[in-house]
């Protein structure tokens, strides 16, 4: 059973999320190791939803199953050879370390999900030419910007944590 089919799922990038978070805690609920007999096995399952989970729930990860599912998934780690995607992302990792407030982080997420959304649209048109070589392509691309997103989150929680603390705050 792939993690489509574990999920009830269409075997596709485009997934209601919403479903899968549902079908995930009904998943969850049911195979939990507090609740089980067989707690070993349980918790073999449980661990299985977890992967699952976390590989369907972001597009990236998906893309790459998707790949995977048609064998297809091989050199994924390789770097990413387009010069002009080089010189776009470093420009985007500058905007980022420049960032110094939330604003700027905000248009920065928006650009970058700009980015992503032409990258799916991409990817589908690639997976569905069975052009492999351009997908994996586009899926480096993807995880590229999955980290940025990450970051971008990161730099915001850091930006609110610094607002938030005041010395003359009484403990």
């Amino acid at each position: 059973m792939n993690h489509f089919e574990l999920f009830n799922l269409p075997v596709a990038l485009d997934i209601d999320l919403a479903t899968l978070k549902t079908n995930f805690l009904n998943l969850q609920q049911q195979y939990h190791p507090d609740k089980a007999e067989d707690k070993d096995q349980a918790l073999i399952k449980s661990s299985e939803i977890n992967q699952a989970y976390k590989v369907l729930s972001q597009v990236d990860s998906r893309a790459a199953y998707l790949l995977a599912l048609k064998k297809q998934d091989y050199h994924l780690d390789q770097s990413i050879s387009d010069f002009e995607f080089l010189q776009s992302a470093l420009e985007i990792r500058e905007q980022l370390e420049e960032a110094s407030d939330p604003e700027q982080l905000e248009t920065l997420k928006i650009e970058v999900n700009q980015w992503v959304d032409g990258l799916i649209r991409e990817f589908k048109i690639d997976y569905a030419d069975e052009d492999w070589g351009e997908a994996r392509d586009t899926v480096r691309k993807l995880r590229f910007f999955q980290r940025v997103l990450n970051d971008i989150d990161k730099a915001e929680d850091q930006m609110l944590d610094d607002d938030s603390f005041d010395l003359d705050d009484e403990f």
